[in-house]
C-alpha cells in the first residue's frame, strides 16, 4: 500500500522496526538503512539494476534481514513539482513491489538529492572513482533523512 508520512505516523508498527530508503535509478538502486528509533538514515548499499526479479530478490532479503516495516521511495519531481517520465518509472517499480510483497510504500521528494550529495563529496576530496561508488547510497540516505526528521516533528 502507498501512504502519506502522515499515515505513517499512525501505522501500527512493531517494536524496533526499521525503515529503508531508495534512490531508483535507471542503472542503480541506492539504499539507506534507518536505526531503529527511526532517527538516524545510514547509506547501506547499492544494487545494480538488472531485470525486476532480480533487483527484488536483493531487496527482498535486505527487508527480511533488517525487519523492514516500510519502503521510502525517492519521488523524482520536475522543479517545478509536476512529474516526469522518471516519476512514471518510480511508480511502476513501487507497484512490481507491491505485486510481490505487501509493505507500506512512501514516495519522498528527492529533488536535488544527489545534487546536493554530490557537491558534498567533491567539497570532501573525493575522487569521481569513489563517488561513483557511493553517492547512489548516499543519495538514499539524504531521502531517507528527510522523511525521518519529518516523522519526528509534531
Amino acid at each position: 500500500m502507498i501512504i502519506t508520512p502522515r499515515e505513517f505516523k499512525e501505522y501500527k508498527r512493531q517494536p524496533y522496526a526499521r525503515v529503508i530508503g531508495l534512490d531508483v535509478g535507471t542503472k542503480t538502486i541506492g539504499l539507506a538503512l534507518s536505526d531503529t528509533g527511526l532517527l538516524v538514515a545510514t547509506p547501506l548499499l547499492t544494487i545494480k539494476r538488472q531485470k525486476f526479479h532480480l533487483d527484488y530478490a536483493e531487496l527482498h532479503k535486505i527487508i527480511g534481514e533488517f525487519k523492514i516495516q516500510a519502503l521510502i521511495i525517492g519521488f523524482p519531481l520536475n522543479m517545478d513539482g509536476s512529474e516526469g517520465p522518471r516519476c512514471q518509472s518510480v511508480r511502476q517499480f513501487a507497484k512490481n513491489v507491491l505485486a510481490q510483497q505487501d509493505i507500506p510504500i512512501i514516495f519522498w521528494d528527492e529533488r536535488l538529492s544527489t545534487v546536493a550529495v554530490t557537491k558534498h563529496l567533491i567539497a570532501a576530496d573525493f575522487s569521481r572513482k569513489k563517488r561513483e561508488k557511493l553517492v547512489d547510497m548516499m543519495a538514499a540516505s539524504y531521502i531517507l533523512q528527510g522523511f525521518l526528521d519529518c516523522i519526528k516533528v509534531p
